[in-house]
């Protein structure tokens, strides 16, 4: 079993105990802290992933290209380098931060506190990218693997133990929430410093050569800036949904406060559910940035070819059973977090955006690993521009509401995934049939 089939099942296993986990993590947040309390926490929490964006300016991805792409005597000056620059991005990001939040209006339905936590996230993230972002290049995914089941599993002990002993208010409940999820954040940031560490000491002793901290910033920055610029984007319009959302079910004659319950169901039930089999895409993206930047540097395109082939066969062999399970139980399935949810209907219709979704994760590494970042971009442009538009118009209509929502969503999945498809073909010279083009 070659080197890219390892690291992908260590990471689709250890990813699979971490949304089971997550799930239930999940059922918890919803009983604790009800329906509304729900849509509160997760109307959060596209706020709290663009400050992650922000933090980590996107250094795993960087990193991880660099250290697949270049030789190892030069991977220790890189990663100092990288903590320095590290180092300086998260305090600018906390003074900014400092001045910026307190002028954004998501905040104030939550706990005061909530701004300090989201600023002691960022220097977490930030140093914990650095080392995230060598052992993905290094194809260390064992370590990456743990950090992942980490993540999930102490967020769940310690929302277990708090709700278990303690009672708290609504407002409160959520805080206390987010601050687990911090928490563990921390906890991580610690596994992945002292394994990182000692990495470095080993480095330390083998042959190196020393780089240009001008030259490591300017190839970290060349990757960094238009994949940071991706992902704020998505991080952006992930936070706006809820609101647009919300805007679009008020138009079409919905409370504001049945509104919110609605959105609540719909982020906190249907896409846990409909994400949960996501872990197999997101393992694929890790392991294949590194793989695909080495077999592009090289010009393997015969590899390239071989392997977008195999990556299309595994998610069609696991995407579509999926599907027709969440179609045929999505009752029971829901059941799980409320009884007689609308979450079950909202399952049912959302069965192509999740499905096509997990093609696109994959082809999105590809497109990293090809340098076609730009082309990503402008795809998630056209594609959510268009979602948006088509979710707020059908979202209004009265005879709609929320199935309008989920039909706009739909098709910008679709117009994404197509146009993904068709850029990677292009690009390394095959048909839409993932045959040769004859010259």
């Amino acid at each position: 079993m070659n080197r890219f089939f390892r690291g992908a099942l260590l990471l689709i296993a250890a990813a699979f105990v971490g949304e089971c986990l997550e799930f239930l993590i999940n059922i918890i947040l919803a009983r604790e802290l009800g329906e509304e309390g729900l849509g509160f926490y997760m109307s959060i929490l596209p706020t709290i992933i663009f400050v992650v964006v922000i933090a980590s300016i996107e250094l795993p991805i960087s990193i991880s290209k660099f250290v697949a792409e270049k030789d190892e005597i030069y991977h220790r000056s890189m990663l100092v380098h990288a903590l320095r620059f590290a180092s300086i991005c998260a305090v600018a990001f906390m003074m900014i931060a400092l001045i910026v939040f307190p002028l954004i209006p998501v905040f104030e339905n939550y706990h005061p506190w909530v701004k300090w936590l989201l600023i002691i996230l960022i220097p977490t993230i930030a140093f914990s990218s650095v080392a995230r972002g060598y052992f993905m290049g290094a194809q260390n995914m064992r370590k990456i693997a743990i950090a992942n089941f980490l993540r999930r599993a102490i967020q769940l002990a310690l929302l277990i133990v708090v709700f278990t002993f303690f009672s708290f208010e609504t407002e409160l409940a959520i805080f206390i929430s987010l601050c687990t999820l911090v928490a563990t954040e921390m906890v991580v940031l610690a596994y992945l410093m002292i394994t990182f560490l000692i990495q470095m000491r080993v480095l330390k002793h083998n042959p190196r050569a020393e780089l240009q901290g001008k030259k490591v910033r300017k190839a970290l920055l060349e990757v960094s800036l238009p994949t940071t610029g991706l992902r704020i984007f998505h991080a952006a319009s992930f936070a706006i949904k809820p609101f647009l959302i919300k805007e679009a079910l008020v138009r079409a004659g919905m409370v504001d406060t049945t509104a919110m319950v609605q959105y609540g169901k719909l982020a906190g039930v249907a896409f846990t559910i409909g994400f949960f089999p996501a872990f197999i895409a997101h393992s694929l993206l890790i392991v294949l940035i590194p793989t695909v930047s080495e077999a592009y540097s090289k010009n393997e395109i015969n590899k390239l070819t071989k392997l977008l082939r195999q990556v299309m066969l595994i998610t069609a062999a696991y995407g579509f059973p999926v599907m027709a399970l969440f179609y045929l139980y999505s009752e029971p399935l829901t059941s799980l977090f409320f009884e007689d949810s609308p979450a079950a209907w909202y399952l049912k219709i959302l069965v192509p955006y999740f499905l096509f979704h997990y093609f696109v994760i994959p082809m999105q590494a590809y497109l990293i690993g090809l340098g076609l970042v730009k082309d990503a971009f402008l795809h998630s442009l056209w594609a959510t521009t268009i979602s948006f538009i088509l979710m707020f118009v059908l979202g209004s209509m009265p005879s709609l509401q929320m199935d309008g929502i989920i039909l706009g969503m739909n098709m910008g999945a679709v117009l994404l995934t197509l146009m993904h498809y068709l850029t990677i073909c292009e690009k390394i010279g095959l048909t839409i049939f993932l045959r040769k083009k004859r010259s």
